[in-house]
């Protein structure tokens, strides 16, 4: 595949949750048709669509870019949601952007995934971060016309990113962008900040625009004809290249920094077996002493009620032979584990249910 003139950073899917139309199969189509060697997906506070792409994607001998976009949050009463978009560049990278997208979950007070600002700054090693375009907590100074916080914002960003922070430019035709873009580009010279062009995609073509129009009224509760609802830009279907190139033909660099962004990464999720902990007590292996809990629980039950169970020893070969079964299988530590919260659940009186066949 020829080397493309502009890498697509801030695609969003179907993972996105009623804010994208595009799906990993169609966008693995759509870089075939286009010739793009590279992509990055940016969906919504969440890597859903981690596994899926990367292995679409390589399969289709297209560079999967693993990254995030997320919704940041400073923790005030009245708190600033801004936005910033973090890539990883390597193992090391992608397991902290897992890390970030747990976070955004696990310390989600009112449900709303968001990210707590701080974590931003916590461990930066092996991720690139860029500053979300207008909806950044940089722009956002620059729009309420505070200059000051804002390059004190883009300093510490630059800081805890060194040589890895990029000045996000979108041209969606917002009068958001169009207040902040000049702003944004003197502070990114004043600081010698990279710039770099992204593009929001949230459909494939721009005939889908209508059908994805009415996708954010079932996510949000509207209707078409209302007034004042959520809308997104028309112009925020997946470009070409050659249209990228045209729309910043001004800030040329914006747009090599896309492939030198993409370059820059080379880590990508792969399958891999289930990860387990060890249930093993130290003196018996998970085998072991599931054979062990398993024959103390069987005589409990059999001692309970010995009319019942005259022929203890036809439970007891019973219970071998399925012993042998999960052990040959390698579910041992499956059983103790599911054996274990469900003992919890009934010493605190909480109902269990009778399981699944299969178990």
């Amino acid at each position: 595949m020829p080397e493309s003139r502009f890498i697509h950073l801030a695609v969003r899917t179907s993972y996105s949750l009623l804010e994208s139309m595009i799906t990993p199969k169609k966008l693995v189509a759509w870089a075939k048709d286009h010739q793009m060697p590279a992509i990055a997906v940016t969906d919504r506070n969440n890597l859903f669509g981690a596994l899926e792409l990367s292995e679409t994607l390589s399969g289709a001998g297209i560079q999967p870019i693993m990254a995030c976009c997320f919704d940041v949050t400073d923790g005030a009463p009245q708190e600033c949601i801004s936005r910033v978009s973090v890539y990883a560049q390597d193992e090391t990278g992608y397991e902290r952007l897992m890390g970030l997208s747990s976070y955004a979950y696990l310390e989600a007070a009112d449900g709303v995934p968001r990210l707590r600002r701080e974590h931003l700054f916590e461990k930066t090693e092996g991720l690139i971060l860029l500053t979300g375009g207008a909806q950044g907590e940089v722009a956002q100074h620059v729009a309420r016309g505070r200059i000051d916080e804002a390059r004190t914002v883009l300093n510490e960003f630059a800081q805890a990113y060194p040589s890895r922070c990029y000045v996000e430019m979108t041209r969606h035709g917002t009068p958001e962008e169009i207040a902040v873009e000049g702003g944004l580009i003197d502070l990114a010279y004043d600081l010698d900040l990279p710039l770099i062009a992204t593009h929001d995609a949230r459909f494939l073509k721009a005939s889908d625009g209508p059908a994805h129009d009415a996708m954010m009224c079932i996510a949000n509760g509207e209707y078409l004809g209302q007034e004042g609802r959520h809308r997104v830009s028309p112009e925020q279907y997946l470009k070409s290249a050659d249209q990228m190139v045209r729309l910043f033909n001004d800030l040329p660099e914006a747009i090599e920094n896309t492939i030198e962004l993409a370059k820059r990464c080379a880590v990508r999720s792969t399958k891999r077996s289930p990860i387990l902990p060890n249930f093993g007590t130290g003196e018996h292996s998970e085998a072991d002493e599931l054979r062990v809990q398993a024959r103390n629980g069987l005589k409990m039950r059999l001692d309970a009620a010995p009319q019942l169970y005259a022929d203890r020893e036809t439970y007891e070969k019973r219970l071998e032979y399925e012993l042998d079964v999960i052990a040959n299988m390698g579910f041992p530590g499956y059983f103790l584990i599911v054996a274990d919260f469900i003992k919890w659940a009934k010493d605190r009186g909480i109902p269990v249910g009778p399981g699944r066949g299969s178990g």
